[in-house]
């Protein structure tokens, strides 16, 4: 029993630590993209992002130029991932489905930058550099 509950203790204090960690993060003036999930469909390799608008403005409208490497760090394809309008403060996540390609295939994701930014106030530049990209996953995400 006693070996049930030191286990139990040391798991809640990892996940304790894991939020902890979360929360630290502070997204003021920053988009934030994390790749929370990637699933291997018929259809092609599934990436579910969870994306949250940092900004003391409302997006209208996201499209990032996404740059797919595969496991050997060739480039496999340029792509656009239209996160269409992200409200301030609030997270949204969006799925995009890579067609012939496995999960397993892909390595890196790269955001090679904002290809449309649009809201009041919002810049092409705020989007850019203010990306902060992330990945629960095994295949990396830069931006």
């Amino acid at each position: 029993m006693p070996r049930i509950i030191s286990l139990f203790w040391a798991t809640t204090m990892v996940l304790a630590a894991q939020v902890a960690t979360a929360q630290e993060t502070d997204i003021s003036g920053r988009i934030s993209v994390e790749l929370n999930a990637a699933e291997t469909t018929e259809q092609g390799c599934k990436l579910t992002f969870l994306i949250t608008n940092g900004l003391k403005a409302a997006v209208d409208k996201a499209v990032y130029e996404a740059v797919l490497f595969d496991m050997a760090g060739q480039v496999d394809r340029l792509t656009l991932f239209d996160f269409g309008a992200l409200p301030a403060a609030r997270p949204r996540v969006r799925q995009f489905v890579i067609p012939e390609t496995s999960c397993e295939a892909l390595g890196r994701v790269l955001f090679n930058g904002a290809s449309t930014c649009e809201g009041a106030g919002i810049t092409q530049q705020t989007c850019e550099t203010g990306l902060l990209p992330s990945s629960r996953t095994r295949i990396e995400v830069l931006g």
